[in-house]
């Protein structure tokens, strides 16, 4: 009664701050500008909880808290007086809603900060993570569709908007990509996956997302934290589900900690200043490598642009993991992508991996490691047995070795071990990965050409890339505009490679959206993409059936996805001509079968004898 009376009587003489927060006494120069994260919720398996509080001298203040299942446990104080790191303890059975943080200063000034308990969305451990029954859909949002216009330039973001600069801000937004989800539904894909989407308040070149500068945030140009929300509630209610690509290796260099930094060693090199990564990944593996290059890996900065950030810092560490857990609660996310993923330390990567699936059992998350190289990315994976003893977490990795092997497959000639013999070995490999069908298998991505440029803008190579892709072990992704045939000539250019969707603008002359104005060969390639990734979807024996595959002969490769009920054979034919396949080899897995129905044309075909296949083809065979 005491405290209610108490509580009452200080909001009559109370200033009012944004954020819960009151300020008593007689000085009003100590303010609050950030508590994260910003609030919380109870029923997690970890009671811990770390609170960042900011503002003018915080440090000079002592926290309390008297809340049922609340229990402060610890108070930390950095070199800047303008922090202060609170541990909480929170008991599985805390009561939602909010409670107060009271900041008591020895002169008597009192600072009360309402801080909120969130309940649990129902059933929300338990959520299921993507995986190889999913078709994800990679989007650059600035590139994607302009839904609202109002939000392209806004006061005191630095990069404005420039449609005519590759690298400018052209204006696509969260609202672009929610009035588009109709269209990504309706070409079968069940997974979206915007590239950054946090504030990234650079002075140029802001538009890709990778130099955060508010990890709570959403870039304001992209929409506010609730339209990203909204788009999470609304692929949801399209059976899909939302990835949020995250970065710990590094921040943006106008980050609000780069003006006031808690600790030296919050970000690596930060006394020395700028020391670039030799971004020589070898390192990690090299058991004679130096330390002083192992160091230049992981601790070197990315880019001038974008600090690296040390996470051997506990305070920090903490900081970034508290971060992605909650924004897969608040954002009800169906998986996470983790950049950069080697170069952060692999200590704390393995931390983050863990804390993250011990709140979700059943999750996902997808490393890069952007290397031809299978060594290097096996390593990463969970249940990879190293010899360096180094234990991951991490579910999954981008397949970038298959990518480039289907690549140099379909653009070599067939001579000796090149062609398709790149594929079947790559695939032979495959006793490197932990789990081979966690791989997430990509068409091309944000940082490579595009699939047709890499191909020699060849259509019937594109089709048999589409259709590998789609019918091999793994988690298909493909890139936006790449159903459309989007190229990028006159070589390697991010701003070009992230061209624009046609149609995602008003006054567009062409709507990839509708189809108007594609040409015959563009509608072709939408057709053949939505066709095979819509049949997939209820393909258990691609999602998850075995695989074998037979050595590449005359220019033909022919692999099977069976389990014991089905089973679907894939022929690519390489040939400029007309080709007969005997059909005696495959007798291991046709055995008595004698028709099967080709997917992309629908016709039937019998397995039985010889088939002759078309030039530069691929069948996609159900067999009976």
């Amino acid at each position: 009664m005491v405290r209610l009376i108490r509580y009452i009587f200080s909001l009559l003489m109370v200033l009012v701050i944004s954020g819960g927060v009151f300020i008593t006494g007689t000085q009003a120069n100590n303010v609050i500008e950030r508590v994260e994260p910003p609030f919380w919720w109870g029923g997690f398996e970890n009671p811990a909880l770390q609170l960042l509080v900011y503002g003018k001298n915080i440090s000079e203040f002592e926290p309390e808290v008297d809340h049922k299942g609340v229990t402060l446990e610890k108070t930390t104080r950095v070199k800047s007086p303008n922090y202060l790191f609170i541990d909480l303890k929170i008991a599985k059975d805390s009561p939602s809603g909010t409670f107060e943080i009271v900041f008591k200063h020895q002169n008597g000034q009192e600072i009360t900060y309402a801080y909120e308990l969130k309940a649990r969305r129902e059933n929300s451990a338990a959520r299921k993570g993507f995986d190889s029954s999913d078709v994800i859909y990679l989007i650059t949002p600035d590139r994607f569709a302009n839904g609202n216009t109002q939000n392209d330039s806004i006061t005191g973001m630095v990069d404005a908007p420039n449609r005519g600069h590759k690298d400018g801000r052209h204006g696509g937004d969260i609202q672009g990509i929610i009035d588009h989800l109709d269209y990504i539904s309706d070409m079968g894909f069940t997974l979206v996956w915007p590239t950054p989407l946090l504030e990234n308040n650079q002075p140029r070149t802001s538009y890709h997302g990778y130099a955060i500068t508010d990890f709570y945030k959403q870039d304001p140009r992209f929409g506010a934290n609730a339209e990203y929300i909204n788009l999470s509630k609304q692929v949801r209610a399209k059976d899909m589900g939302l990835i949020m690509d995250m970065v710990a290796n590094h921040v943006g260099s106008e980050h609000w900690w780069m003006k006031d930094i808690p600790t030296d060693d919050w970000v690596n090199f930060y006394t020395q200043g700028y020391v670039q990564s030799n971004h020589i990944h070898n390192t990690i593996h090299d058991p004679y490598a130096a330390k002083w290059d192992k160091d230049r890996f992981s601790d070197g900065w990315f880019d001038r642009a974008m600090p690296d950030l040390n996470q051997r810092n506990p305070l920090l560490a903490n900081y970034l993991i508290q971060n992605a857990i909650w924004w897969i609660e608040y954002a009800d996310l169906a998986g996470v992508r983790m950049d950069t993923y080697a170069y952060p330390d692999k200590d704390f990567s393995a931390q983050w991996a863990s804390r993250i699936m011990a709140e979700y059992p059943d999750f996902n998350l997808v490393g890069e490691e952007y290397r031809d190289n299978r060594t290097m990315i096996a390593y990463w994976q969970k249940g990879k047995v190293n010899k360096d003893g180094y234990v991951s977490v991490l579910p999954g990795l981008m397949d970038f070795p298959l990518q480039s092997a289907m690549v140099k497959a379909l653009r070599e000639k067939e001579s000796g071990s090149e062609g398709l013999k790149k594929l079947y070995e790559a695939l032979s490999m495959d006793n490197q990965y932990a789990d081979p069908d966690n791989m997430v298998i990509m068409s091309d991505n944000h940082d490579m050409d595009r699939l047709y440029t890499q191909l020699g803008e060849d259509f019937d190579l594109y089709k048999m890339a589409i259709a590998y892709t789609l019918t091999m072990r793994g988690i298909p992704q493909v890139f936006y505009g790449t159903e459309i045939l989007k190229t990028n000539p006159g070589g390697k250019d991010d701003g070009v490679i992230r061209s624009d969707f046609p149609g995602g603008w008003a006054g567009d002359k062409v709507n990839a959206f509708t189809g108007d104005g594609l040409n015959g060969k563009q509608k072709a390639a939408q057709d053949f993409v939505r066709k095979l990734v819509n049949w997939r979807k209820n393909k258990k024996v691609i999602h998850e059936g075995r695989l074998m595959h037979f050595i590449p002969e005359n220019g033909v490769y022919v692999y099977f996805r069976y389990d014991d009920k089905d089973k679907v054979m894939v022929v690519l034919n390489k040939n400029r001509n007309a080709t007969s396949l005997n059909m005696a080899r495959f007798s291991e897995m046709l055995k008595d079968h004698i028709k099967a129905t080709d997917v992309i044309t629908g016709k039937t075909v019998n397995v039985s004898q010889e088939i002759s296949l078309m030039p530069r083809s691929v069948m996609v065979l159900e067999v009976k």
